[in-house]
């Protein structure tokens, strides 16, 4: 216990948690929806300077919707990994033809962390969803790799007594400020007791690491987003885009070709 009687975790949460993020201050299952689907493989920086003016334009299901896929994937910029719009849009109208369904992973492009994530920060559901930063410090405490169902009880241990949304957001937090993937902050964390990772020297403090994504630059995925880019500007001569890129944006539902011309869906 702090001085303050509260528990460790719980009193750092208060005190250096991540409350500013703008999702953090709603309960709305869309918009949490929203900012869980934008932050897989996306920096929080880059979400929260492009979340707010994407919710005021797609404020409900029903909204995006009737916008149709290309406003959808204009509006998406510059975030990177378009087919999350294309999933988005998907997810929106199918919610919209038949409402909420009862298994959140019966949307287009929605997991099973997603979902548990939406349980918990939403529906106030102590459900114990495991994502990058918390299987990271869940592992790093344990000294060893964890399989999903070892990793769910070991985040309800280390987050007790904290349930729910306080506990997912309380750890996610914890592993994002301070046990990093470089140089994690061990002398700061208030799950510094019991941990084999802060203990000992001999256990390696990258446990848990998952493999970097490959380097932007150069690679397809960069000339899938030159023609993107150009597409967001309006429609051009497909002879003019790079063929290969242009051919995995149609495959993928991302552009459409009419005519001699290539566009957004």
């Amino acid at each position: 216990m702090t001085r303050g009687g509260r528990p460790p975790l719980a009193a750092w949460y208060e005190r250096h948690g991540r409350h500013d993020l703008p999702w953090r201050a709603t309960r709305d299952r869309w918009a949490v929806l929203v900012s869980e689907v934008m932050l897989q493989q996306t920096q929080v920086g880059r979400v929260a300077a492009v979340w707010p003016d994407f919710m005021a334009r797609f404020p409900t299901p029903e909204a995006m919707a009737a916008a149709g896929a290309g406003e959808v994937i204009a509006a998406w910029g510059r975030l990177g990994y378009p087919r999350r719009a294309r999933r988005l849009w998907e997810t929106a109208g199918q919610i919209a033809a038949g409402g909420w369904p009862d298994d959140l992973t019966d949307l287009p492009g929605v997991g099973r962390y997603t979902a548990e994530a939406i349980a918990a920060q939403v529906d106030g559901q102590d459900a114990p969803a495991i994502e990058t930063n918390i299987r990271r410090v869940v592992e790093r405490r344990a000294g060893r790799t964890l399989t999903p169902a070892e990793a769910a009880a070991a985040s309800r241990d280390a987050g007790r007594p904290l349930t729910g949304r306080d506990r997912l957001l309380a750890l996610m937090d914890v592993g994002a400020v301070l046990c990093r993937p470089r140089d994690p902050r061990c002398p700061e964390c208030p799950l510094k007791p019991g941990c084999a990772t802060a203990a000992s020297p001999i256990v390696d403090p990258a446990l848990g690491r998952r493999p970097r994504q490959p380097a932007y630059e150069g690679s397809f995925r960069q000339r899938r987003g030159r023609v993107l880019a150009e597409l967001r500007a309006g429609p051009r001569p497909s002879h003019a885009l790079d063929a290969a890129a242009l051919a995995a944006l149609v495959e993928d539902g991302l552009a459409t070709l009419d005519g001699p011309l290539a566009r957004l869906p």
